[in-house]
């Protein structure tokens, strides 16, 4: 019977159809795709530069494991056809496969085997294939040692580029974004870079060489079956490109709704008093869950989405067998002089070896356009510049010289809402100035540009006749102490807390600063005294104490230069007395400006300013100010009133 399949081209004819499609439709598209993911992940060059050692080793060890690896078809083919001759010596098979072109250390092993016995050959192969698979596995170790160790040291570099960006930005950053949108970027957006920068620059090189290796030998073998092989792998391509490009899309979302998630979960702890004490846990637990539900859908929906892939490879791979089988063998059966059931069983081997790799396309797609997503997110935060810029050169003038504030304006750039309007203030070596007035006339934000936090929109702050802006910014507010009027504190011991402010500390210093600060004798009642440990922002702590630990952390850095905002809000009178009695003294010398919304009459200012609405209304003495019997008089009056009853 005459096998007409035998006349026709079909397997060359398909392959040229699929690789012309292949060409056509998805290169263009993958290479545009593949421009648009290194737009964001060229950011991280400077990490493969600075690991270039530890990636080029890796990728020698990547070369050296595939190379014992893929020789071991070639060996495996010459078992097979050394079987097939001991089955029938008169196989004109052998003899044809016998002039193959074998990699150079193969063909030494084979021409050492040439002479010995079946029983030996048949020992000796086995050894030298089990020999390979050592070596390889040996060169394998190594290459996850240097590249996926090269991903966890960049993760570290990274985490630490972002979190020293993060202190750099000014308070105008922080007011616009979440806590949880920050925490997300710099701990799971990281993470998904570093799936890019280790297990997908590995499998992505992997495969390159496994390819490479693969298809240069079987070429070598029959170039008829490489393009028969190979042929399904396009079709594969394809759906890897479709389906990644839903995964990039999905991936952004899924970023956002867990920055979203995060922000939620932060916010709910660390206002859980409040929760509670509003009996809104229900409330707040339907907020999380509809949250929750949104990236749980999402996520879902990605996973999906990429599950598409995993059957679409396992059909490829089996199809691309069945095909290479059935025409190698149909060969072999046509020409058996020329062909040989060994390269068939080389062949099978080939596709098996590319099958991991092949696989890995489309997880290594998905892992960098995630981390192109992620990356995207960290580039947005990394390209942000403060507002507050530190001058190019830097002066260091002393700051216990004149203060002057003069004719400034000041406009929150986030709410447009202007805080401070035609200020005019100078500020004397050693003088105690009050500034006093209800909520949201300006008191915080006179502290706020005083410290550097915002720069004025008109006017200029001047120190020692120097513009704020010549000052070196981090010079300036080592050498103020400020107690804000939003109290934070660390969660750890109080004593750490206290010495937060100065690189190192004595017991005694500590003590001291307590001791000014009225809060000492509460301390040492604590079973760990200052040891004792406090929770997440002083939440063991009632506001007073809070209050007078962060009064004593500023005073432990004995500065010239004071400025309290309102600290004194949380606690009874008779504390408040001894508090300001010892201030009175510390600050003897030093000049400090108070903030507040009391009129503390038994402390001597210097200077007294009423603000409202962002301007002076009134400023003097405490008796010039009740004789004008105007805002400040009211105010007293209405304190006086409160206090007696």
């Amino acid at each position: 019977m005459n096998w007409m399949i035998y006349e026709i081209d079909f397997p060359e004819k398909a392959a040229d159809l699929t690789f012309n499609l292949f060409n056509k439709f998805f290169l263009n598209r993958s290479y545009n795709l593949f421009l648009h993911s290194m737009k964001y992940l060229s950011s991280l060059n400077h990490f493969f530069w600075k690991y270039r050692f530890r990636l080029i080793l890796g990728i020698l060890f990547i070369i050296l494991s595939n190379y014992f690896r893929i020789l071991s078809p070639q060996l495996t083919g010459y078992v097979v056809n050394t079987v097939v001759q001991k089955v029938d010596d008169a196989s004109s098979a052998v003899k044809g496969s016998a002039k193959r072109d074998y990699d150079f250390i193969v063909y030494k092993i084979i021409s050492a085997l040439e002479k010995k016995s079946f029983a030996e050959k048949f020992l000796w192969c086995g050894f030298t294939l089990l020999v390979m698979a050592i070596i390889s596995g040996i060169f394998m170790f190594l290459m996850r040692q240097t590249i996926i160790v090269m991903s966890r040291l960049i993760e570290y570099d990274q985490k630490n580029q972002i979190f020293e960006h993060y202190q750099q930005l000014d308070t105008g950053f922080y007011k616009t974004h979440s806590t949880g949108d920050l925490m997300n970027r710099i701990s799971e957006d990281v993470s998904r870079v570093r799936m890019y920068v280790g297990p997908a620059i590995m499998y992505f090189i992997n495969l390159a060489v496994v390819m490479g290796f693969s298809i240069f030998f079987m070429l070598k073998a029959s170039p008829k079956l490489t393009l028969v092989a190979l042929s399904p792998l396009p079709i594969l391509a394809g759906t890897i490109y479709i389906v990644n490009t839903i995964i990039h899309k999905k991936s952004e979302r899924i970023q956002v709704l867990l920055s979203n998630l995060t922000t939620n979960a932060q916010e709910s702890y660390s206002g859980i008093r409040v929760i509670k004490s509003f009996i809104q846990e229900k409330a707040m637990l339907g907020f999380f869950a509809q949250n929750s539900e949104d990236y749980k859908k999402n996520s879902l929906s990605l996973a999906k989405t990429e599950a598409i892939y995993f059957p679409s490879m396992a059909l490829m791979i089996g199809i691309s067998t069945l095909i290479t089988i059935m025409v190698g063998a149909l060969d072999v059966v046509k020409d058996p002089a020329h062909h040989s059931v060994g390269t068939i069983a080389e062949f099978v081997m080939y596709i098996q070896l590319l099958t991991f790799p092949v696989s890995a396309i489309g997880w290594t797609a998905s892992m960098t356009q995630r981390a192109a997503a992620s990356q995207k997110r960290i580039n947005e935060f990394l390209q942000t510049t403060s507002d507050i810029l530190q001058p190019a050169s830097a002066l260091k003038p002393a700051l216990d010289k004149s203060i002057v504030l003069n004719d400034i304006d000041f406009t929150y750039p986030h709410t447009g809402i202007q805080a401070i309007k035609n200020f005019t203030l100078q500020i004397n070596p050693g003088e105690k100035i009050a500034i006093i007035g209800k909520t949201g006339s300006g008191k915080t934000t006179i502290a706020q540009l005083l410290l550097r936090m915002y720069d004025v929109n008109r006017g200029s702050i001047l120190y020692d006749g120097i513009p704020i802006t010549q000052i070196d910014t981090s010079y300036l507010r080592s050498n103020i102490s400020y107690v804000p009027q939003d109290i934070f504190l660390f969660s750890e011991t109080i004593e750490n807390n206290i010495a937060f402010a100065v690189d190192k500390a004595a017991q005694a210093e500590i003590v001291q600063a307590t001791e000014q600060a009225n809060i000492a004798s509460e301390i040492e009642k604590f079973p760990e005294g200052y040891k004792t440990m406090i929770g997440e922002r002083g939440v063991t702590l009632s506001g007073g104490q809070k209050q007078r630990i962060s009064i004593a952390r500023a005073l432990i850095k004995n500065p010239s230069f004071v400025i309290f905002d309102d600290c004194l809000s949380a606690v009874d009178a008779r504390t408040e007395k001894k508090v300001l009695n010892n201030l009175n003294i510390y600050l003897k010398d030093k000049t400090a400006i108070i903030i507040t919304h009391r009129i503390f009459s038994l402390f001597d200012f210097d200077k007294i300013i009423v603000l409202d609405e962002g301007k002076i209304v009134e400023q003097g003495h405490h008796i010039s100010l009740l004789q004008q019997n105007g805002y400040y008089a009211e105010m007293y009056a209405r304190q006086q009133k409160q206090e007696h009853g």
